[in-house]
């Protein structure tokens, strides 16, 4: 069964919805800018208004192409990649973690049949307090049957897929990382994995995403995150040169 589908710019337009206020001052920026560099014939203002123009400019286009690129015309929320890394047989029991809002879990469904999922909510409004995830979550709320589950403290449940799809970044600290990571290996049952879907801060999002880049964590630091919860990886791979997949077992 096809996941469910996706209009052809449903990625990129969550994008400015979740971060609209960041691309109004940015096009205001540029409007205002570029009305004074045809009008002004001081030339620091004219150099500094071409900085303000170019630097929106970057951010605007970088950040929207990367954005449709990644989201609407990359495999990656096609999630067959998945099924071809859960191996075969295909898991019977798969936990997918989010951090208050949900994109992932009804096509993951729709791609494993076979697989029966159970979603953890890691969403805490004091923790995570950026506007930017509380119009995500007012968009794509996790489901009724998903369970509230703070990132420390599992409920009693295992299987043999964990995955985490964009979500486990918004656990801001290396610490918080390293304990989610020890409760999904407490979880896992025995030659499972665990699949993380990232966004890293290297050179590739610096350029698509300017000092938005600095949201992501290095993979640096996701290596130790994991290492310190006795995890190896299996692989990883890149789903354009955006984004990061590590499995871990």
């Amino acid at each position: 069964m096809p996941a469910p589908d996706r209009t052809r710019f449903a990625g990129m337009l969550a994008i400015v919805r979740y971060n609209w206020p960041f691309y109004l001052v940015a096009t205001l920026v540029l409007v205002a800018a570029t009305i004074l560099i045809v009008s002004v014939s001081n030339p620091w203002i004219f150099w500094a208004s071409m900085a303000a123009a170019l630097g929106s400019l970057w951010f605007l286009a970088g950040s929207l192409v990367t954005s449709h690129w990644v989201y609407d015309r990359s495999p990656l929320y096609r999630w067959d990649w998945l099924r071809g890394l859960s191996g075969d047989p295909p898991p019977k029991e798969a936990i997918v973690c989010v951090s208050g809002f949900d994109e992932a879990s009804e096509a993951l469904g729709a791609v494993m049949p076979e697989t029966s999922f159970t979603v953890l909510d890691h969403y805490d409004a004091d923790r995570m307090t950026e506007a930017s995830i509380h119009r995500a979550r007012r968009a794509f709320p996790p489901g009724p049957d998903a369970l509230a589950a703070p990132f420390d403290r599992w409920p009693e449940i295992h299987a043999d897929l964990i995955v985490g799809p964009l979500s486990i970044h918004e656990l801001r600290s290396d610490a918080e990382r390293a304990t989610w990571f020890s409760q999904a290996k407490d979880a896992l049952n025995p030659g499972g994995r665990i699949v993380i879907v990232e966004h890293v801060r290297d050179l590739a999002n610096f350029i698509a995403f300017g000092p938005g880049f600095m949201h992501f964590h290095p993979a640096s630091s996701w290596q130790a995150c994991w290492e310190s919860a006795g995890l190896e990886p299996a692989s990883q791979f890149r789903i354009t040169p955006f984004v990061r997949v590590f499995v871990l077992q």
